[in-house]
C-alpha cells in the first residue's frame, strides 16, 4: 500500500473534506482506504492506496489540491487584497468569482506541477513556501483592478470572460453540471451563500446554460444579466 497524506491548517479544514468528498468514486473504485485525522492545529487527509493505482490516485489528489489553491486561496488573496467601491455585496462576489474563472486553469497547472509527484502535501506549506510567482501574478491583477468598479464594467468583464467560449452546462434544480455531466461544487471552496449557481457557471468557463426548473432569485436576476441569450431553457421555470 501506498500512503498519501494532505495536511492542512485547522482553520481550513473545510478544504480536506472537499478534496474527500470529490474524490469518493475514485476511492472507491481504488479500493483506498480514507480518514481524516482532525485537532486544534492541523489536520490531515490519510489515503491508503493498492500500489497498482497510486499513481492514478495521486494525480486525482494533486488536482484537487490544485483546485483548492487556485480557487479558495485565491479567493481569500483577493478578498484580502482588493477594495472596490461601486458594486453591491453580491456583485463583488461574483466580480472575485470571474477574476477566478479568468485564470483558473492556468493557476491550477502551476499549482499541480508543484505538487504532482509528492505523496505528503501541505496545502498550507505549498501556498506559503512555493508560489512565489503565482501570487506575484495575483498581486499584479490586483493593481489592475480599479477601486470604483461599476455594474456596467462587471458586465463587460464577464461578456469579455465568455467570447469564444462553447462548451455547456447543464442547471437542473439547482444543481450544476458539465458538459459530461459531472456534478460541479467548486462553489463550496467561495464564501458567501447568494448567487452560488451563478458563480458556479462562472467557474466552469462555460460559454452557454442549459437550464431547467426554478432558480433562486439573485440568480435568476444575473444569469439573465450576464448570460442573457446564451441560455437555453427547457421544462417548466421562470424564463
Amino acid at each position: 500500500m501506498t500512503k498519501i497524506t494532505v495536511t492542512e491548517n485547522g482553520i481550513n479544514q473545510s478544504n480536506l473534506f472537499y478534496i474527500q468528498n470529490s474524490l469518493t468514486e475514485i476511492f472507491s473504485h481504488a479500493n483506498c482506504s480514507v480518514r481524516l485525522v482532525k485537532d486544534d492545529v492541523r489536520n490531515a487527509l490519510i489515503i491508503n492506496c493498492p500500489e497498482e493505482y497510486k499513481d492514478i490516485v495521486r494525480v486525482e489528489v494533486a488536482d484537487k489540491v490544485a483546485e483548492v489553491i487556485a480557487i479558495k486561496y485565491k479567493n481569500d488573496f483577493f478578498k484580502k487584497n482588493l477594495s472596490i467601491n461601486g458594486l453591491s455585496q453580491i456583485e463583488k462576489e461574483i466580480l472575485i468569482a470571474s477574476l477566478i474563472a479568468a485564470d483558473l486553469e492556468e493557476d491550477k497547472k502551476y499549482c499541480f506541477e508543484k505538487i504532482k509527484s509528492d505523496n505528503e502535501i501541505a496545502i498550507d506549506g505549498i501556498y506559503n513556501f512555493r508560489l512565489k510567482l503565482l501570487k506575484n501574478k495575483w498581486n499584479e491583477v490586483v493593481s489592475y483592478v480599479p477601486t470604483c468598479f461599476l455594474n456596467y464594467q462587471l458586465k463587460e468583464f464577464i461578456g469579455y470572460l465568455l467570447e469564444n467560449k462553447r462548451k455547456p452546462v447543464y442547471v437542473e434544480s439547482g444543481r450544476v453540471y458539465d458538459s459530461h455531466y459531472r456534478r460541479l461544487k467548486r462553489s463550496l471552496l467561495l464564501d458567501g451563500e447568494t448567487a452560488l449557481i451563478t458563480r458556479e457557471i462562472l467557474l466552469s468557463n462555460c460559454g452557454e446554460i442549459r437550464l431547467s426548473g426554478n432558480l433562486p432569485k439573485d440568480d435568476e436576476f444575473y444569469l439573465k444579466e450576464f448570460y442573457n441569450d446564451k441560455i437555453i431553457f427547457s421544462g417548466s421555470g421562470v424564463y
